[in-house]
């Protein structure tokens, strides 16, 4: 178990590097900051040359890998960390110098335990992209395909292992402050956190996945997932084909290669409903840059490190939450957001849906290079803020997916408005889900699973059953020894010596 007073030392050399990048203006600005806290970011910034207008990105580059992937996450966050510092952390880039050949060789040697000319004929040692867990080289097979081979960092585990932990003290300390700060469920959005990061430490995982998705995407034809070379994969090695096609952050080099870009923003548009709507399983990580346009017209996506999945029932919520704001039916909406158990019950469902009216009414119809995403969010989180909603971690991904995928569609077709494309789509599914045939078949399939519990039942009648799909269980929270207050002041005081000692190295070697 790592000390107080080792994740203290942590959180004020992080807290000192955000300081220098303007990072820290929100805290100290911020009400609802404990006044402790926001004496700490004072400090933290002592002597530093702090610029106008902060750059959490930067900061957070500086800061290591962990820090990089965490800032990806609080991207999705804005009622978190505020709509400026969303929008900053959006831009987050995770490239990183590439680790050396010689490393990276002998952990495929490893992987393996075969010499790297047993399995690739060829391998160039210049990565094609080194980011903050991975880096990527093209390769050919000893069989003649060509391939792209994702390979670990070295070390990056243990360096994610203990940044984590330090999140996880961090999280329990800012919630055991109550109020808003319990409400957003910071020690949960840290657990799901770890889980995805444990994920993407996984390639075998993350080949799993791609292969998933590949047969999933059998259904959408203009969509394409690379396959997977499972005899050159493990934990910490992926191979999968390569392939030839343009980036969608290029539009000129699109239209030159003659694609129809208003097509491409379609097909891109049915893909993920597909993923998310229909199958549950979706790509969670939609920017430009992992999103290739191939000759003959298709999209072909790479990267499956973040993946999101959601059940049935909770899909069918999403779907008629969608279906209801495209067509003004802020009723049913709200309906749903009580039977999902998202809002209170103690709240109307009348206000709630007059409020939903307030947020939905002024983007309908709208192209969406004439909406707002911000005042959308901005209107959507204060509602969440006015009826008491808790997080809900399980759909963190998804909304930051939509909102990923709405910008690459935009940028292919500015006119293309996103309600009006998925209406069919959703229209279509919903009838298929909530029809006669359906509903006949729920019904017998719950009746059957009813019976089966019966024995079950009668010895555990006491026992509370959550509604089915309202979300799935949350991941374990570790234990967390908390500072008492009467020792908070001699923690300070090791704050305040070593921000001096960063202050006064600064003011000497500046």
């Amino acid at each position: 178990m790592t000390a107080s007073v080792t994740h203290l030392w942590r959180l004020l050399k992080w807290g000192r590097t955000l300081a220098r990048h303007g990072a820290l203006r929100g805290i100290e600005a911020d009400p609802l900051t404990p006044p402790q806290v926001r004496r700490l970011a004072r400090i933290a910034r002592f002597a530093a040359k702090v610029p106008p207008t902060p750059d959490y990105a930067k900061a957070l580059q500086e800061i290591g890998p962990a820090a990089i992937k965490l800032g990806q996450a609080l991207s999705t966050r804005p009622d978190l960390v505020g709509d400026r510092a969303a929008e900053n952390l959006s831009q987050l880039q995770d490239k990183l110098p590439p680790a050396p050949f010689t490393a990276i060789k002998a952990a495929i040697e490893k992987a393996f335990e075969t010499p790297l000319e047993q399995l690739y004929s060829s391998f160039d040692p210049e990565p094609i992209g080194s980011a903050s867990i991975a880096q990527v080289h093209r390769a050919v097979t000893t069989e003649g395909r060509d391939v792209a081979v994702k390979v670990l960092r070295p070390g990056i585990e243990q360096e994610f292992a203990r940044a984590i932990e330090t999140y996880e003290w961090a999280a329990a300390h800012v919630e055991s402050g109550g109020g808003e700060f319990e409400r957003l469920r910071p020690r949960l959005v840290v657990a799901h956190f770890k889980q995805w990061t444990v994920r993407e430490l996984d390639l075998q995982r993350e080949a799993a996945s791609a292969s998933e998705l590949r047969e999933n995407m059998i259904a959408e034809p203009g969509f394409f997932v690379p396959e997977i070379d499972w005899r050159r994969t493990a934990r910490r090695v992926l191979t999968l084909e390569w392939l030839e096609g343009v980036k969608l952050n290029d539009r000129d080099a699109l239209v030159a290669a003659g694609h129809d870009c208003k097509e491409l923003a379609a097909i891109l548009v049915r893909a993920f409903l597909r993923q998310a709507v229909v199958d549950g399983f979706f790509h969670a990580d939609l920017h430009q840059g992992n999103l290739f346009a191939l000759a003959d017209g298709r999209i072909a996506v790479i990267d499956f490190g973040i993946m999101g999945r959601i059940d049935r029932q909770a899909r069918m919520w999403l779907a008629e939450i969608l279906y209801g704001l495209i067509t003004g039916n802020y009723r049913r909406v709200a309906e749903i957001h009580f039977e999902a158990q998202y809002v209170p019950p103690h709240h109307s469902v009348e206000e709630f849906a007059t409020a939903l009216r307030a947020a939905g009414e002024p983007i309908r119809g709208l192209p969406v290079k004439d909406i707002s995403v911000g005042r959308m969010l901005e209107s959507l989180f204060s509602i969440t803020r006015d009826f008491d909603m808790p997080t809900q971690p399980h759909l963190l991904l998804l909304q930051k997916t939509m909102v990923m995928e709405e910008g690459v569609a935009t940028r292919l077709d500015p006119d293309i408005n996103m309600w009006e494309t998925a209406e069919p789509f959703l229209k279509d599914w919903l009838r298929s889900e909530l029809g006669p045939e359906a509903y006949y078949a729920d019904r017998i399939t719950e009746v059957v699973r009813a019976i089966k519990l019966i024995p079950k039942l009668i010895h555990r009648m006491d026992e509370y059953y959550p509604p089915a799909g309202a979300a799935p269980p949350p991941p374990p929270l570790p234990e967390i020894a908390l500072i008492e207050r009467r020792h908070w002041w001699s923690y300070a005081g090791l704050a305040l010596a070593g921000a001096a000692a960063g202050a006064i190295a600064m003011l000497v070697l500046g």
